[in-house]
């Protein structure tokens, strides 16, 4: 017998059936923002649905292993079972943290920000490698992901950058990311080759869909566009495209340079305000002790919530859920994985202590 919640097979096959038979239905397509966010739940309800068939295989499997060992121990069979057992354990993992991502936006598209600490070239570097390694988990777990603006250094690396991640669950996973990285290693910008401690901070927002009603009046609106930067090739910018919009009340600024045309970029920009003026507004309603600005503490020390050392050796390790690794290359090519599950277990456990 099922537990309910996300396991709660029947309720959800109930749920897809009545948002599937909303497609034919005559205008559907007509309110694109609609038909987007309905198309969302009915590929998570999809998901879900799998992954719990899934789990049934692998149950039925495991129990049928378990009937036959107790008739007859046989070690062929034996070694059979723990091989099985073995290779179903990662998916069994997933699922149990798709049991954790229950709050009111971890279904939802994510957001993401990298700004490099204080230390010139250095920090602007790391932040550079975190955007890569950020990309390259986004990969291996097939999100999409779009740099929506940055903000190049002066000789390497990136002052900030501001990205689009897009994927079921991706702002319930990212959010174990939320805070300040920490890299120890020989930096190839001292002459000298001594070792160097550089900081980058990260932040995530949920992205807020069209239907959520926030009051954005144009007088509460200083809008500048600049010349964007890039790469070159054939579609640079050559106009002053690129858009930069301050919300003045709450001086919150967002930008956008990525789209083709100054439109583009403003629309874009709009719906990163929008998300982060959502939240912003939220926190002030629920009168929590930290708000949404107060978590971006100073980007240095003491503040750092997972550490990256490269020398004298090698570990990377969250300061939260003490999880670790000396596998540095394997972290720095996307394997993220354990960290956000270790986080997710951690940040349950803390919310079930505080209840």
């Amino acid at each position: 017998m099922r537990s309910g919640g996300y396991f709660d097979l029947d309720k959800k096959k109930k749920q897809l059936s009545e948002l599937e038979e909303q497609l034919p239905a005559p205008g559907f397509w007509n309110d694109q923002n609609r038909a987007k966010r309905i198309g969302k739940q009915i590929s998570i309800l999809r998901e879900e649905i799998d992954h719990i068939n899934q789990l049934d295989g692998l149950r039925d499997d495991l129990e049928t292993y378990v009937t036959l060992l107790e008739e007859d121990l046989n070690p062929a069979l034996f070694t059979e079972a723990m091989q099985h057992l073995q290779e179903a354990q990662h998916f069994v993992n997933l699922s149990e943290i798709e049991c954790l991502l229950n709050e009111k936006y971890d279904h939802d598209d994510a957001l993401f920000t990298i700004h490099a600490g204080a230390g010139g070239t250095e920090a602007q570097d790391w932040a550079e490698m975190l955007l890569r390694m950020y990309s390259r988990w986004a990969e291996m777990t097939r999100y999409s992901f779009s740099i929506i603006d940055i903000l190049p250094g002066e000789e390497a690396g990136i002052k900030s950058v501001t990205v689009e991640i897009k994927g079921n669950y991706a702002y319930g996973k990212l959010k174990a990311e939320i805070g300040i990285h920490r890299l120890v290693r020989m930096s190839p910008f001292n002459a000298q080759g001594k070792r160097q401690t550089s900081f980058a901070s990260v932040f995530v927002y949920p992205e807020i869909d069209d239907e959520i009603e926030i009051e954005i009046e144009a007088k509460d609106l200083k809008i500048d566009t600049y010349r964007a930067s890039g790469a070159g090739g054939q579609h640079v910018n050559t106009t002053d495209s690129a858009v930069r919009i301050t919300h003045l009340p709450t001086n919150i600024v967002v930008s956008c340079q990525n789209e083709r045309s100054q439109i583009q970029n403003r629309d874009k920009a709009m719906v990163i305000l929008r998300s982060r003026l959502y939240q912003y507004y939220e926190d002030q309603r629920e009168k929590e002790k930290k708000t949404l600005e107060s978590t971006k503490t100073d980007i240095g020390w003491g503040n750092q919530i997972r550490s990256y050392v490269f020398q004298p050796y090698q570990m990377v390790k969250d300061l939260r859920t003490s999880f670790e690794t000396s596998n540095v290359s394997k972290v720095m090519d996307g394997d993220l994985d354990g960290f956000i599950f270790a986080w997710l277990r951690w940040h349950a456990k803390n919310k079930a202590d505080k209840q």
